[in-house]
């Protein structure tokens, strides 16, 4: 009897510690960066002693709603997104840093969400060409490129449908680099089928997303947006307030997230996935661990 007693103790002790340790629901998108990034919020909370739960694989919409009605309580989200479609905003902020602070303020004022460190990571849409078409015509930036047009190289470029019908789009930008570019010159596609299509010179202008695994898996280079046309689309993970409220050590423990994730390690990241084959949970960890960041 007396064994059982003890027994009983201990189950009951193991059952309140289980019962009473922080949870954390983490949520992301449904594509592969969003993936790898919410793996290394669960990692690093779970590492400081939080139990997480995930829930991963959701539109922008859908994880978003999550967000505000309190399913979730955090997940990592873009600037650019924020801006207009949960802030309904219509103007354009070209500056990378007055957008996020734009953001961050309006959304907790308005939603009670609140946005931690921006990254310096910006999944924007970006043009990118071969690695030997950059070399042959030593292009680094979206004014080297306009530059080689206007000279009366023919390029053929490959761009999505949105981006090539909007007012604020393709033809939009051409004019602020002072690109004198024909609609002959320009393909409009799928923005995944870009890369199949500058792989077999189909098109030597691609446009893509400026944290794309698929750029390293065809050796891409992006080309600078000098004049920052493009609109920010920063990362930073955002917190519901009463749960940052409630645990204020949430933004040391995400820090690395913003000390160490830039494009061009996104990108890495994003290639081991989708190249290599590699789970998001398992390249998240592998990084953090090279960071010394997991025990």
């Amino acid at each position: 009897m007396k064994k059982f007693l003890i027994l009983l103790v201990a189950a009951t002790l193991l059952f309140s510690i289980g019962f009473s340790a922080d949870r954390l629901s983490v949520g992301a998108k449904n594509f592969t960066e969003q993936y790898i990034v919410g793996s290394m919020m669960s990692q690093l909370l779970e590492e400081k002693g939080f139990r997480v739960s995930e829930d991963f694989g959701m539109s922008s919409f859908a994880v978003r709603t999550a967000l505000t009605t309190g399913q979730i309580d955090l997940y990592p989200d873009y600037t650019g997104t924020a801006w207009v479609s949960y802030l309904d905003q219509e103007s354009v902020v070209r500056d990378p840093v007055e957008l996020y602070n734009k953001v961050k303020e309006m959304d907790l004022e308005q939603n009670g969400i609140v946005w931690l460190d921006m990254v310096d990571l910006n999944n924007t849409y970006a043009l990118a060409v071969t690695a030997d078409i950059a070399k042959k015509y030593n292009l680094t930036s979206i004014d080297d490129l306009a530059e080689l047009v206007n000279s009366g190289e023919e390029l053929l470029m490959g761009i999505d449908f949105e981006f090539y019908e909007r007012n604020d789009g393709f033809f939009a930008m051409a004019d602020a680099y002072g690109m004198e570019v024909d609609k002959n010159q320009v393909k409009t596609m799928e923005i995944g089928m870009t890369y199949e299509a500058i792989s077999r010179n189909n098109i030597q202008v691609a446009m893509v997303f400026a944290t794309d695994g698929k750029l390293n898996k065809y050796n891409l280079t992006v080309l600078e947006d000098n004049k920052n046309f493009f609109p920010a689309y920063n990362l930073a993970v955002t917190v519901r307030e009463e749960i940052y409220e409630e645990y204020p050590e949430i933004a040391d423990i995400l820090k690395p997230i913003s000390t160490y994730l830039n494009d061009d390690i996104m990108r890495r990241l994003n290639y081991l996935v989708d190249a290599e084959g590699k789970e998001p949970d398992e390249v998240a960890q592998q990084f953090l661990e090279g960071l010394g960041l997991l025990n």
